[in-house]
């Protein structure tokens, strides 16, 4: 009996030692994530993200896109999808300021196909790392977003992306854990933020003029003082959202709710 136990303790053993690797296996997407959002962080470059970090930088991005549109439109890309994927503040600046750089419609463009990107890198990582699992841990936060998905996933994920009622990285993570589909996420995701994106984008267009005006007035405190620390700029990106956008965006929502909402009314007289 005592050998029967001994035999069985190595392969106890073994089957623990599996484990681990099977764990770094599906975490390493979040791992490396976090090692990135802590580098990012750690040596500021999320600071760059900031309309002061648009002004100092405003010349030489002229320059490239003068110079190079193709070169600077794909390194709009590119900081966007990381921008998105790490969840760093700073994408509605971005869209923006590419409004800003680009014209409205390149920009919109650009901006659909990267945050679209980046939230799939992020919905793909969780997904990847915890998939379901972490869905009977939730709680009721979740749940009260699980009845929509199970319902009509693709029209529900629609009607969050029309109507921001949550966060753009909260709305990237919870269908990961609620057994969401990447094609359906990617479609839905791509058509739901191209109203709100272009939008932005058009205003960043006409912002020229009040950019410069913070410029120059940036500008010229730090020529009183060198250091910069009393300086300052601001743009207050609430300001943008007029009761017009968000009514727009409403209306965008309760139609692409529509399906889910008349799926749950058959249901109902069905059983009754």
């Amino acid at each position: 009996m005592h050998d029967a136990d001994t035999s069985r303790d190595p392969q106890t053993a073994e089957a623990k030692d599996d484990r681990v690797p099977q764990a770094l296996k599906r975490l390493w997407p979040l791992l490396l994530i976090g090692v990135a959002m802590a580098i990012v962080w750690q040596t500021g470059l999320h600071r760059y993200l900031s309309l002061e970090g648009l002004i100092e930088n405003r010349e030489a991005l002229t320059r490239l896109v003068s110079g190079n549109l193709a070169v600077a439109v794909l390194g709009y890309v590119a900081v966007y999808i990381v921008t998105v994927a790490l969840s760093l503040p700073g994408a509605l600046f971005l869209t923006i300021a590419g409004g800003l750089m680009f014209g409205w419609a390149i920009a919109g463009s650009a901006t659909v196909i990267a945050a679209t990107l980046g939230a799939s890198v992020i919905f793909l990582a969780a997904k990847t790392a915890l998939g379901t699992s972490l869905r009977a841990k939730a709680g009721p936060f979740l749940d009260r977003l699980a009845s929509g998905f199970e319902e009509d996933a693709f029209n529900y994920l629609l009607f969050l992306r029309l109507v921001p009622a949550f966060p753009f990285w909260l709305v990237n993570l919870a269908p990961a854990f609620l057994g969401v589909s990447l094609k359906t996420f990617f479609i839905a995701t791509l058509i739901g933020i191209i109203p709100g994106t272009f939008a932005f984008a058009f205003v960043g267009a006409g912002l020229g003029s009040v950019i410069d005006a913070q410029a120059e007035d940036y500008r010229a405190c730090q020529a009183t003082d060198p250091s910069g620390a009393t300086c300052t700029v601001s743009l207050d990106t609430s300001a943008l959202i007029t009761p017009e956008i968000i009514a727009a965006f409403v209306a965008l929502g309760v139609v692409a709710i529509i399906p889910v909402i008349v799926k749950k009314v058959r249901k109902r007289r069905q059983a009754g």
